[in-house]
């Protein structure tokens, strides 16, 4: 089966996503443009990674071009997924770059592969490789994205304050304690 790249070079919407409660969620990157949509399953800690990464491109940019994001409410009112989500894929690679002739950044996400991922596939048309969804944005919706992909993520489970673990509605082990389950009150 040949390779899949889903472009998408003016969305009208690119946001992360979560289905399910905290300590369950499963979360999701989804870019929309008109009637298609595209949503691709990642961890947690990729949502977090990208945003992060986003925001140094950001500031790099601005830096070294003069290019400055400004606002733009690119991330839609309810802030949810276009259901029904269907992954077309789960992401294993990720990649960034910048277009400076269209003043665009580029995300690049590639499908989870049992196979070693050179850097030559990332951002390339060929046959070869993983399937991917590879977003063309405006500074200030990378911007938008990135803010709302960190309101995504900490809007988890809070953290507790010894370990750093997440605490469920019931509280948890605490490896700090060394198990020692302490009454709270």
């Amino acid at each position: 089966m040949s390779r899949q790249i889903h472009v998408f070079r003016s969305p009208e919407r690119f946001l992360a996503g979560t289905i399910g409660a905290p300590g369950e969620r499963e979360f999701y990157l989804q870019a929309a443009e008109g009637r298609r949509v595209v949503s691709v399953a990642c961890e947690k800690q990729q949502v977090a990674v990208l945003a992060d990464k986003l925001g140094a491109l950001i500031s790099e940019v601005a830096k070294r071009f003069g290019e400055q994001a400004g606002a733009a409410p690119f991330v839609p009112a309810d802030e949810r997924l276009l259901t029904p989500v269907d992954a077309e894929f789960k992401v294993g690679t990720m990649g960034l770059a910048w277009d400076g002739d269209r003043s665009q950044v580029i995300v690049e996400l590639l499908a989870l592969s049992e196979d070693e991922v050179s850097e030559d596939v990332v951002l390339e048309d060929s046959e070869e490789g993983p399937d991917a969804l590879r977003v063309f944005l405006s500074l200030a919706e990378a911007q938008s994205f990135a803010q709302h992909a960190e309101a995504i993520v900490a809007a988890g489970r809070p953290p507790c304050p010894l370990c750093g673990n997440p605490l469920d509605p019931q509280g948890h082990i605490c490896p700090r304690l060394n198990g020692y389950h302490r009454e709270l009150g």
